[in-house]
């Protein structure tokens, strides 16, 4: 008796374990870079959004930007079936960019999904962005995101993670940005081509120089072959005149 109780017991805590490890793992709205986002420069971030609904199709995603920390330059890459929406908002304080005083900065992306498409259930889809300059005083800059289902169902991603606590149910995005790197660009997009063009052109110039240093230093040993050649011809003629004339 004891020990088909003792079965019924494990059999149970075997099925529990089975079911936990085959739940889904809880996703949301996230946030990374491609590449880096380092301190005072520019990047690409992509917003990545999972459906995570078996009978619902994400339709809308909106991004709210850190306002203690307003970027001037945001623009979002175009995907097909979905429409951006940039809005900006008046600065108390204005910015200073390239010498010019920024008064507004962008304060919200909202994409919609055109008629028939969306996120449907079992996929995601990542929503790209450029934006600059990257703030230098802080470490992360946090962003909210409020996404929508075509059945009207509404989740706000907006919960801040609080130091020593457990993540909350609906975290909001936050971006981990880098140091300024020492080269001067921030790990700018646009200045890392520049630096791999350059190189590039110098690895040209440098491949050409070899090659026209390789090809006068090969035409330098087929003369030299040349000469040899010629020079040995006029001693063979010479030895063959002088064998007529004793002869003669």
């Amino acid at each position: 008796m004891k020990a088909s109780r003792r079965l019924a017991a494990a059999g149970a805590l075997a099925g529990t374990a089975v079911l936990a490890l085959s739940a889904p793992a809880f996703a949301h709205v996230s946030v990374a870079p491609e590449g880096t986002a380092a301190k005072g420069g520019y990047a690409v971030v992509d917003f990545k959004v999972p459906n995570e609904r078996d009978d619902a199709s994400t339709t809308k995603l909106e991004v709210s930007f850190p306002s203690d920390h307003p970027l001037a330059s945001v623009m979002p890459e175009r995907i097909p079936g979905w429409t951006a929406e940039v809005t900006k908002s008046k600065l108390a304080k204005p910015l200073e960019m390239h010498g010019q005083k920024i008064s507004e900065a962008v304060s919200k992306v909202t994409w919609t999904a055109d008629a028939k498409n969306g996120i449907k259930p079992g996929f995601f889809q990542k929503f790209p962005v450029s934006l600059g300059t990257l703030p230098e005083d802080t470490d992360e800059l946090v962003f909210k995101a409020v996404q929508t289902y075509d059945n009207k169902e509404v989740v706000r991603w907006i919960e801040v993670q609080e130091d020593g606590q457990e993540e909350p149910e609906n975290p909001a995005p936050v971006l981990a940005l880098s140091a300024a790197s020492e080269d001067g660009h921030h790990g700018s997009a646009a200045g890392k081509t520049a630096d791999k063009d350059a190189g590039s052109a110098a690895d040209t110039e440098t491949a050409a120089a070899d090659s026209s240093a390789s090809g006068s230093d090969t035409t330098a040993r087929v003369l030299g072959v040349v000469g040899i050649v010629v020079g040995a011809l006029g001693v063979a003629y010479g030895v063959l005149a002088g064998r007529r004339r004793t002869n003669a």
